[in-house]
């Protein structure tokens, strides 16, 4: 870390760059975008039977989500301050400023989403998350990968279901996702803020593990979304959403957003891919299956090894197909023109 942001150390830090950002996360276009309602109780009041119990579970799952990422930014901001005192002010502070500043999004969301939850007469205990939390290294680029997919689909997440509910407003079964416009441009920010960082260390984006590491976190974060919602089809139904449609779509739309920065790229528009996609979803409701059975842990684990050895074989055929060639347009030694 100490080598990224050094301002001496690496000379390509954009810092115009970094200020412009700065800029728009201090002006805060949600600072008071999140104000609730009477509405929010009525709704929750007429949400009954399994719609009620799934969308539950749809708001601690997001304020999980959200309380990680604020955990996460809040802690990269605070190292990369200890770290400016300890090299005499040569890190660059406006990044670790950013950082503190995403984390504010971060916990708002939290907030916003937790007490949603009190609206079902419930609540996350964020506070215990806080205390209980481990911290497991990771290598700078991977979380910079990582984050940046995450940020980037929540942004095409939200967006889609806003534009969805917009048209269909008879599926608008709870006012949060009036709020999810404004909402998903954090999610877009924040993305924005980590295509900077890796614009800033090209070592990240332009050789061949750049390109080997970008197309596995891509199918990783693809893959894990799909799988997951697979499993919750009945809050997307409740939506008036196919889930698998709308997967697909924001597949794609993310996969055409981080061809703009990522080396290299899945082919999700190949027939292939979606054909892959759901046949791991077949074998993931085996291993489910065998997970619920009655059978002794012994037995439950000799059956798990064919199973998870089909969904290994699935994923590498995936990641084995031929990529898109991409890269960023603002690299001039990316002579690739993109291919969407």
């Amino acid at each position: 870390m100490e080598t990224l942001f050094n301002t001496e150390i690496n000379k390509k830090l954009n810092e115009a760059e970094f200020e412009a950002l700065l800029q728009e996360f201090k002006t805060d276009y949600n600072q008071t975008h999140f104000v609730r309602n009477k509405e929010f109780k009525e709704a929750a009041d007429k949400l009954q039977g399994p719609l009620r119990q799934i969308f539950v579970e749809f708001l601690e799952r997001s304020c999980t989500a959200e309380f990680s990422g604020f955990l996460l930014y809040k802690e990269l901001g605070r190292r990369l301050k200890i770290m400016k005192m300890n090299l005499l002010q040569k890190t660059n502070p406006v990044v670790a400023e950013i950082f503190s500043l995403m984390s504010r999004d971060e916990a708002r969301h939290a907030g916003f989403l937790n007490k949603g939850l009190s609206d079902f007469n419930l609540a996350l205990d964020l506070g215990f998350l806080t205390k209980a939390r481990k911290y497991t290294f990771f290598k700078p680029k991977f979380i910079f990968y990582a984050t940046y997919l995450s940020e980037k689909i929540g942004y095409w997440r939200y967006i889609t279901i806003y534009r969805h509910l917009k048209e269909n407003p008879e599926y608008q079964c709870y006012p949060i996702f009036n709020y999810f416009e404004n909402w998903c441009q954090d999610e877009n920010r924040h993305g924005d803020f980590f295509s900077a960082l890796m614009k800033a260390q090209p070592q990240f984006l332009n050789d061949w593990k750049a390109k080997l590491w970008s197309r596995f976190f891509c199918l990783s974060v693809y893959v894990t979304m799909y799988l997951n919602d697979c499993q919750r089809t009945a809050f997307y139904e409740g939506i008036g959403l196919n889930t698998k449609e709308f997967d697909m779509h924001v597949i794609i739309e993310t996969n055409r957003t981080t061809a703009r920065i990522f080396p290299a790229v899945l082919d999700v528009e190949n027939p292939e891919f979606k054909r892959k996609l759901d046949r791991m979803v077949e074998i993931n409701q085996k291993l489910i299956a065998v997970g619920e059975s009655d059978d002794i842990p012994v037995v439950k684990n000799l059956k798990r090894i064919p199973i998870v050895a089909a969904l290994a074989s699935e994923l590498l055929a995936a990641y084995l197909m031929p990529p898109i060639e991409s890269g960023s347009v603002d690299f001039a030694d990316f002579e690739t023109q993109l291919v969407y």
